[in-house]
């Protein structure tokens, strides 16, 4: 059994792997993930190998009970990963990036591939069918749009993502709620469609928090799966002990 942890920006996401079944998953913060994995311990005693990602911060003390019972394997720049790196800046390629762009072309080989991560931020990134990555874009995410707007103005208030009734939103919660979640979707196909016209033939994942709420308002067929990243990081562990 294989132990995946992602941590994000907000959230601290967990997932038990039988082979390449999940068998449990869990969200914790910084200040529940410790008692949140004593708990996953004893429950699966066979759970000895763990693969961590991380964009923020871990206790010393959550390592070091990993490290008790388990085989601990910490993504870095120095890991290995399936595919070339293009990137103008290598070295600032966020963690999560690199691991959704692995599980693409170890899930989907020989494939042009646009992995859209919607999550605080959304993410856009490329891999053709060579395992050449290219880069992407970053944008803000749904939360962080309806927060800006609260946030830069003295009279709109901060609201929590809905699905609006329509593109013409006829109060200011229903015209913030058109401009937020419509604005997201507008860009993802407009994205989508720029990628289109260059790559004939494009795979498209749709993963990160707000994957399942996006991928019933989106035209192109799409891949969904908001467990992407944690599935590619039981992939990507399996890739670097063969």
């Amino acid at each position: 059994m294989i132990l995946a942890i992602d941590v994000g920006n907000t959230k601290i996401k967990v997932a038990v792997f039988e082979q390449d079944t999940v068998i449990l998953k869990e969200d914790y913060i910084n200040e529940t993930l410790l008692e949140g994995l004593k708990k996953i311990f004893k429950k699966f005693p066979k759970c000895n190998k763990t693969i961590i990602s991380s964009v923020s911060n871990v206790s010393e003390e959550v390592f070091l009970l990993i490290k008790s019972t388990n085989k601990l394997y910490f993504l870095t720049n120095e890991s290995k990963f399936p595919f070339e790196n293009k990137y103008a800046t290598p070295l600032t390629l966020g963690m999560d990036r690199k691991v959704i762009v692995s599980g693409a072309v170890l899930k989907f080989p020989n494939q042009n591939c646009l992995i859209i991560d919607a999550g605080s931020c959304i993410t856009y990134d490329f891999v053709d069918e060579n395992k050449n990555y290219f880069g992407g874009a970053i944008s803000p995410g749904i939360e962080m749009r309806y927060k800006a707007l609260n946030y830069y103005t003295t009279k709109l208030p901060k609201l929590d993502a809905e699905e609006p009734d329509s593109y013409l939103g006829n109060s200011t919660n229903q015209s913030i709620h058109s401009g937020v979640v419509n604005g997201v979707i507008h860009e993802i196909e407009g994205f989508i469609s720029d990628y289109l016209r260059e790559n004939k033939y494009l795979t498209i994942i749709l993963t990160g928090g707000d994957a399942l709420f996006l991928a019933k308002r989106l035209k192109n067929p799409i891949f969904a799966n908001s467990n992407f990243l944690l599935e590619s990081l039981n992939l990507l562990y399996q890739y670097n002990i063969q």
